[in-house]
């Protein structure tokens, strides 16, 4: 309880100093601090929870009252959050291979590898066919909704089965919730693509974006598909794509992306292809909050862009920007915004330094406009000045400022240490 009190003594709302570096390295003044809470895990628990026995052991551990073991025997922190109501966190790996395309492993043992390692919703994404990797045939594709069929418990596991739109140099699109899919042979450009997805009760996003070098040209936008392209990947196996391609001269893909008008959540995904589906730590896997975890409540999650992504196991992320969860939108022309963050990953992670950075439009890299100090384990609170006349999004980007990124941007930008997780965006319309 002594957090609660220390911070308690300190009152809500105050200026604090503001640890972390500011701004793109350029010399500009940075913003004013924002004005912030910390608040301990114990008081979050009991500002957002009734009463209850067990509340004292709550606090002592740091996690809500009444929390279940299982999440935290497995390292990892408890899935209700600590703002909000109404849905519970699900640890997701969304994009995977198997000897079906250009995988290693056999598919038979997809599904339960990664029910074994944790995770509580799993995809197969096998590529469609290609010209340089053989890929699904329909037989396949057939099997992949057996495989999923049989591995999926609703309310327990969810399985599903998605596919890899895959295009050499325009980049790779992953599909979800589909009943067909479609090749090269279909839907050789990204047009063609759009028109074949157009009319699916599907969704779908960007994968690894930048690796290849036409980047779905440049994100250009497709207002028919607008809602069905819902992620974009910042982290593939162990890599950070903020700034992919940064040091050849491009922009960063986020910055692209939701710059071009798209408005995709964030997700981080393994992109196995050997046979250890869902066990290697440090791979990327998203954070979905769900009302029911089953393949509704999944793609419900999915077209509301309500995840994060993240690349260490048993995270929990939960952010409100002027009470809107993260991939939502903010009736807001210009303003304070008032921003709670609930990050936790169980034991093993109380009291770990971490930054809050908080990312707006830039033209080549995102803007860091302010970066809030925090621990896990806590919900921290602060308010930021945000102005639509800026563009239109903001991305919450959680990093480790002991480590650095290896793929950085501009020298002396905020982001050049190592990224923990994202939040999806809240877009402002005024």
């Amino acid at each position: 309880m002594g957090d609660h009190g220390h911070h308690h003594a300190h009152g809500h709302d105050h200026h604090g100093h503001h640890d972390g570096h500011h701004g793109r390295g350029s010399g500009e003044q940075a913003p004013a601090p924002g004005r912030r809470t910390v608040l301990g895990a114990a008081a979050g628990a009991m500002l957002f929870m009734a009463a209850a026995p067990g509340t004292a052991r709550a606090a002592a551990t740091g996690t809500a009252a009444g929390s279940g073991s299982a999440a935290l025997a497995a390292g990892g922190a408890d899935r209700a959050s600590l703002i909000t109501r109404g849905t519970t966190l699900v640890h997701a790996d969304l994009h995977n291979h198997t000897a079906m395309s250009d995988g290693d492993g056999d598919p038979a043992n997809a599904f339960s590898s990664m029910r074994s390692a944790g995770l509580d919703v799993a995809a197969l994404t096998d590529h469609s066919g290609v010209f340089t990797i053989g890929g699904l045939s329909s037989a396949e594709w057939k099997r992949t909704a057996q495989l999923a069929d049989a591995a999926n418990v609703p309310g327990v596991y969810t399985a599903i089965r998605g596919f890899e739109w895959t295009h050499a140099l325009l980049g790779h699109a992953n599909v979800w919730f589909s009943d067909s899919y479609v090749d090269m042979a279909l839907a050789p450009g990204m047009n063609a693509f759009f028109d074949w997805l157009d009319d699916k009760d599907a969704v779908a996003g960007f994968n690894h974006p930048g690796r290849e070098v036409l980047r779905f040209d440049e994100f250009g936008h497709n207002a028919a598909v607008h809602d069905r392209m819902v992620s974009l990947e910042m982290f593939n196996r162990t890599d950070d794509f903020l700034f992919e391609g940064w040091s050849s001269g491009k922009s960063s893909p986020l910055v692209a992306c939701l710059n071009a008008g798209w408005r995709t959540g964030l997700t981080g995904v393994t992109d196995e292809h050997g046979t250890d589906w869902g066990f290697p730590e440090g791979k990327g896997r998203s954070g979905l909050w769900v009302t029911e975890n089953t393949r509704a409540g999944v793609l419900e999650a999915m077209r509301a862009r309500r995840f994060f992504a993240t690349r260490v196991s048993g995270l929990r992320l939960d952010a409100t920007a002027a009470g809107v969860r993260m991939g939502g939108r903010l009736s807001l022309a210009s303003g304070d915004v008032r921003f709670q963050v609930d990050l936790d990953r169980g034991p093993e992670w109380v009291g770990k330094q971490l930054d809050i950075q908080v990312l707006r439009p830039g033209t080549a890299a995102p803007e860091v406009v302010d970066v809030i100090t925090t621990t896990a384990g806590r919900v921290t609170e602060f308010t930021v000045p945000l102005d639509t006349a800026d563009g239109d999004w903001v991305v919450l980007r959680v990093a480790d400022p002991t480590r650095a990124n290896d793929t950085p941007g501009p020298a002396g930008h905020a982001c050049n240490d190592w990224g923990v997780a994202y939040s999806s965006p809240w877009w402002l319309q005024g």
